[in-house]
């Protein structure tokens, strides 16, 4: 019994998802009013067997309706997976005591289906064809009715791929246009930050040229180097934070170009240069080469990498950092190894979530490696982190296509 009430329940289950109550299914007439041609009868049906209920779903000279599944002849072979052929219903002892044959309902005499079964094979009604005066089907029709019974399945197939197919267009439309609306927020919020920085900036490189032009500056050189590299580094943070402006307006794509990793890796040197002097660290960098890529990003990339392998140095060694690159394949992996206190690898999955750190005893918010992992991430590549070949300190790397 719950083998039976199991079936019927995966019977309605199907019924709902393929919504096979509905008539309103492209070609589903014509092929009903075929298959009363074809076989040669003046009636036709395509049944859908609910646990309870026959619905005539689609007719052909006659008008649908609703029955009991009780006194449905098509619920007597549901379970007959081939087509049903009965020449005399009233001599059939499967139905001689159906309403519908011993004028209670009506008085079919001749009937014959084909089921309609999903691609899981489950049988959820049958294409059925039937007169009131007896008959018979030659091999060639009954074939006729098992395709046509076969192309109703697969027009409900076609209606549900496509009702699915509508929904995750307007799921996509939907998330469009919220992704638009984002990245309208996104410009905004970009062009406000831009602006306040861009305030302080515009004081400080003002300064910077007009000290440049003082005498003592002029006449000295090492004064007049330090402003030169304010000024520089001035207008580096300018370009970037135009950069990020213009990403964000741009909804998030980078402008692609050649991008030498060397001198990506020497702008950042140059503003950290500050830091370097502070620790006493030093950077090398070996055979970088040119990729394709947004230079302005990968420098941010870079400042944030090196910055943090400088900063978090073991107490009393000064740092010592060096960018290397190998070709692997169809990608260039870039490698910036330092000498500090390292990441026990049980953590370092963790430091690339947003405002995750590695100690508290350095300064900092922890979005950096956070930040430098997304723009990896814009540029198709991905980012790691290893301990080095001696053991000691860390390895943050990160892949880009060649």
């Amino acid at each position: 019994m719950d083998d039976v009430r199991s079936a019927a329940q995966r019977v309605d289950a199907e019924i709902e998802r393929y919504d096979a109550l509905d008539a309103d299914a492209p070609g589903l007439q014509a092929l009903v009013d075929l298959v009363t041609r074809v076989c040669g009868v003046p009636y036709a049906a395509v049944n859908m067997l609910t646990s309870t209920e026959q619905h005539q779903v689609v007719t052909s000279g006659m008008d649908g309706g609703v029955c009991r599944r009780e006194d449905s002849m098509c619920a007597a072979v549901q379970e007959v997976a081939r087509p049903v052929v009965v020449g005399d219903a009233s001599q059939d002892p499967r139905f001689a005591d159906n309403p519908f044959v011993d004028g209670r309902i009506d008085t079919v005499r001749f009937y014959a289906s084909a089921p309609i079964t999903t691609p899981d094979g489950v049988t959820i009604g049958r294409m059925c064809v039937f007169d009131t005066e007896p008959r018979e089907l030659d091999e060639q029709q009954v074939r006729a009715l098992r395709t046509l019974a076969g192309q109703v399945m697969e027009m409900l197939e076609l209606r549900l791929r496509t009702r699915q197919l509508e929904q995750s267009l307007r799921d996509l439309t939907a998330v469009r246009d919220d992704l638009r609306r984002s990245n309208e927020h996104l410009g905004l919020f970009a062009a406000q930050v831009s602006h306040d920085l861009r305030n302080p900036l515009t004081a400080i490189q003002t300064n910077a040229e007009l000290l440049a032009t003082e005498p003592a500056v002029v006449d000295d050189r090492d004064a007049r180097t330090v402003v030169e590299g304010i000024l520089a580094a001035a207008t580096r943070m300018d370009q970037m934070i135009g950069k990020v402006l213009s990403v964000a307006r741009d909804g998030g794509r980078l402008r692609l170009a050649e991008a030498s990793l060397t001198d990506v890796f020497g702008s950042a040197r140059t503003d950290v240069a500050a830091l370097l002097q502070r620790t006493g660290g030093t950077i090398e960098a070996d055979g970088l080469p040119t990729v394709r890529g947004d230079a302005g990003m990968l420098y941010v990339v870079a400042l944030n990498l090196l910055s943090n392998a400088l900063k978090f140095a073991r107490p009393g060694v000064p740092p010592r950092v060096r960018v290397t690159a190998e070709r692997r394949d169809c990608s260039w992996r870039v490698r910036v190894t330092d000498n500090g206190v390292g990441v026990p690898p049980e953590r370092r999955e963790a430091l690339f979530g947003l405002y995750e750190r590695g100690t508290t005893d350095v300064e900092g918010h922890g979005i950096g490696l956070t930040t430098a992992l997304r723009l990896v991430q814009a540029h198709q590549g991905t980012m790691g982190l290893e301990t080095p070949d001696d053991g000691v300190g860390l390895t943050v790397w990160f892949d880009l296509p060649a």
